[in-house]
């Protein structure tokens, strides 16, 4: 029984649930993000392209071929675009994200009391308004 009470003492802290409902809401937000580059930054950059879809944009190594026995061969490519719209969607994450960060930080920023006026500093004024009668 000690190991089920442990796991049990593990699962009902705030840390876990918390990470687990982050990862939860991280994923359901990255495939929002992704249907938005897909669907709308995309078609934008491949109608300025000239109507090439970016995740489409490769380099041939070498061209599909039929090989002597009548079999086709694929062909060898770089592809680039797919990794240019994954960097797209990571950065559109990001800066989302940072945004999201930044305004909770300003809204939990605490409202800081005046610091206490330190004791020599009261001394030295005591001192100097004494001086001054």
């Amino acid at each position: 029984m000690g190991m089920i009470s442990e796991f049990k003492e593990f699962i009902s802290r705030g840390n876990v649930v918390d990470l687990a409902t982050a990862v939860v809401i991280g994923a359901a937000f990255g495939k929002i993000v992704t249907a938005m580059v897909d669907g709308i930054v995309m078609p934008v950059i491949g109608f300025l392209t000239g109507g090439v879809s970016v995740s489409d944009w490769k380099y041939v190594l070498s061209p599909a071929t039929v090989d002597a026995a009548g079999k086709e061969v694929a062909e060898v490519a770089i592809r680039y675009g797919a990794f240019i719209q994954t960097m797209i969607d990571f950065l559109l994450i990001a800066l989302v994200i940072f945004l999201i960060l930044k305004a909770y930080n300003r809204v939990r920023k605490p409202v800081e009391a005046p610091a206490a006026t330190p004791e020599d500093v009261l001394l030295l004024r005591e001192i100097r308004d004494s001086l001054k009668k």
